[in-house]
């Protein structure tokens, strides 16, 4: 069975299947895709900042994610599986908005008053440390798409095989190094998962 030391391994790894990518622009999805992409940078010499998102909760369990929500896009809801708990886009809407704020607040605590880098006409590459259900990855595949880039690449470490399918049809490209077929977290493919803070995202950004 294959495990990655860490995320930054992920990442050293991860870059020698992107190396045909042409002059792109990184983007990590914070916090743990931020740790898998600094390496992709800088075996590329590319450009590399974050592309903040936020889970939509289910709001009597919150960690049950029912959608997602990029900077730059708009909420991408799971209307399956909101019909299949008897709920309407409109019984999350408070979630929606609330999340809105969090994710203003983590866009000035990661970047300040800088906006995103020029994506139009760019090779874009969005990383992550791993794909379970892909909901925060398909909000900012379409955020991203919405820029008008030459290319769109999803770049992982691992992923769940359904998942890694279903997000083919929103980036050109998917690059993954595992789909087990016995996948159930992220974390349990990595010897060495812990979890990052915003301090953690601005240090491996050099923005301390």
């Amino acid at each position: 069975m294959e495990f990655f030391a860490d995320r930054a391994e992920a990442g050293e790894l991860l870059a020698e299947r992107l190396q045909d990518a042409h002059d792109p622009v990184i983007l990590a999805l914070p916090r743990g895709g931020v740790a898998v992409a600094v390496p992709i940078a800088r075996k590329l010499d590319a450009v590399l900042d974050v592309l903040v998102t936020r889970k939509i909760g289910y709001p009597p369990t919150p960690e049950l994610g029912v959608g997602a929500i990029a900077e730059g896009g708009e909420p991408v809801l799971d209307l399956a599986l909101l019909h299949r708990l008897g709920m309407t886009p409109e019984d999350v809407a408070d979630v929606v908005e609330r999340e809105r704020g969090e994710l203003a607040r983590r866009v000035r605590a990661y970047r300040g008053d800088r906006p995103l880098p020029v994506l139009e006409g760019r090779e874009v590459i969005v990383a992550d440390d791993g794909l379970a259900t892909g909901g925060t990855a398909r909000a900012a595949l379409r955020a991203v798409r919405g820029a008008g880039p030459a290319k769109l690449t999803l770049a992982v470490p691992v992923g769940a095989g359904e998942t890694v399918e279903s997000l083919r049809e929103e980036a050109d490209e998917v690059v993954v190094l595992l789909t087990p077929v016995d996948f159930r977290a992220v974390g349990q493919w990595y010897d060495h998962f812990d979890q990052l803070s915003d301090a953690d995202v601005l240090r491996l950004l050099g923005r301390d």
